[in-house]
């Protein structure tokens, strides 16, 4: 146990946690931002141009934005000084301003890290601005809010966004093994308790690490691993058997999309608090609840789709928790709405009659004559404006006329399906009798 202490710092009564003895010294060292950070990374090509400008990290927590900022600052060799928006006042400010513009003096640069940036108002965000515009510092701001939504247009046309995503299974597991590494020994885990560990982190490495540490440091009864239920109770959190790469994801997935489907609003409501409380993408749910919008509800209900589109960016705004709230509401409002599928089959079976007749023309009425030599070869002849005619309807065909006329949409009595095909049987009589 000495040894765990040591390697974790928290000899001689100095406890220092281990995610903080654990932060990368190297760029390359950071996990899970390869767009970013990799070899053909945006910010490593920009420290290799050597031109690091003012930006803003956007990202959710345990993701490595203080340890980017701070690596940002060594290998542009600038101080680096940090605030926090949450502790910082006016007061703080003036200081901080002072202290880099006496740097700067001296022939020394300043990145200013400030956490949680979007907790500035605006006038405190407004003041940067001139210390970022004379390069008294290099602004580096993190944030797990849009920044489009909470940082000030002039404070973001000084400064590029960047995001970061949650770790995945892969950049968890790289800290999980750097923890082993450190404590020169493996966790005391069952292969489910090192998965449920990762699902839990819910793409936190700081979370990850810290668990890490709890579970290093805990006693395993009997000698033997902790099992999954038993690092649930040391974590204080629920650890769902759910493999978000594997079968459990495409299971749940299914599971949901069919309770829906079936309007059964309560199992659909607890399949998809499983896969969140699980440790899934929420954009993986949301997603799959747009396909839902469109292939299960359809046009029984044109609601839904533009519903389940307000639904992303609502989450994108609020981020987690208040994002699932969002994510609620659509799941009961696709569940209790009524179904169709039948704009879906329509387009699978055009699909299909377009693969067949291969690359028949239009018939002529369907084409636009902007010049008088395709006037002359009958483009639009036959034409009529449906403006212009009764209730709106020609009565045309659009078919190639060689193709004949095929019926692929046939709508549903429900919902306001049922509209849509009263007023196609309408449209297919007066086609005829035209």
């Amino acid at each position: 146990m000495s040894d765990l202490f040591a390697s974790a710092g928290m000899e001689n009564d100095a406890p220092t946690p281990l995610a903080e003895q654990l932060r990368p010294t190297r760029l390359a060292d950071v996990v899970g931002q390869e767009a970013l950070l990799g070899p053909e990374g945006k910010l490593t090509r920009l420290i290799a141009a050597g031109r690091l400008s003012s930006l803003v990290l956007w990202g959710p927590p345990g993701v490595g934005k203080t340890t980017i900022a701070r690596l940002l600052a060594d290998e542009a060799d600038l101080d680096f000084e940090q605030i926090s928006a949450i502790f910082t006042g006016v007061a703080d400010l003036r200081k901080v301003f002072a202290r880099a513009k006496a740097r700067r003096s001296s022939g020394r640069g300043t990145l200013l890290f400030v956490d949680e940036i979007h907790r500035f108002n605006k006038a405190q965000q407004d003041g940067f601005l001139p210390h970022m515009e004379d390069g008294t510092i290099v602004l580096v701001g993190a944030t797990t809010e849009n920044p489009s939504f909470e940082l000030n247009a002039a404070l973001l046309s000084r400064a590029q966004v960047y995001v970061l995503k949650a770790l995945d299974a892969a950049a968890l597991e790289a800290l999980l093994k750097r923890a082993e590494d450190a404590a020169g020994r493996s966790l005391p885990l069952s292969l489910d308790a090192r998965e449920g560990l990762v699902a839990i982190s819910d793409g936190d490495g700081r979370f990850a690490l810290t668990l890490a540490e709890t579970v290093l440091a805990a006693v395993p009864p009997d000698g033997r691993p902790f099992t999954l239920e038993e690092l649930s109770q040391l974590a204080d959190r629920r650890a769902p058997k759910y493999d978000k790469a594997g079968d459990g994801h495409y299971n749940l997935a299914s599971a949901l999309q069919k309770s829906i489907r079936g309007s059964d609003v309560d199992a659909a409501l607890y399949w998809a608090a499983r896969m969140l409380e699980g440790g899934e993408d929420p954009m993986f749910v949301l997603r799959r609840l747009i396909v839902i919008a469109s292939e299960d509800v359809g046009n029984a209900d044109p609601r839904a789709l533009p519903l389940a589109i307000a639904a992303r960016d609502a989450f994108h705004m609020l981020g987690r928790p208040e994002g699932d709230i969002a994510i609620g509401q659509l799941v009961a409002y696709l569940a209790t709405a009524p179904k169709s599928n039948a704009s879906h089959v329509a387009f699978k079976q055009a699909k299909t009659a377009a693969r067949e007749t291969g690359s028949l023309a239009p018939p002529m009425h369907a084409l636009n004559a902007p010049t008088a030599t395709m006037k002359d070869l009958g483009y639009s002849e036959g034409y009529k404006y449906d403006h212009e005619a009764e209730e709106g309807f020609a009565g045309l065909d659009y078919f190639p006329e060689e193709m004949g006329r095929r019926q692929f949409y046939e709508p549903t009595d429900r919902g306001y399906d049922r509209e849509i095909a009263g007023r196609l049987a309408e449209w297919r009589a007066k086609r005829v009798a035209g």
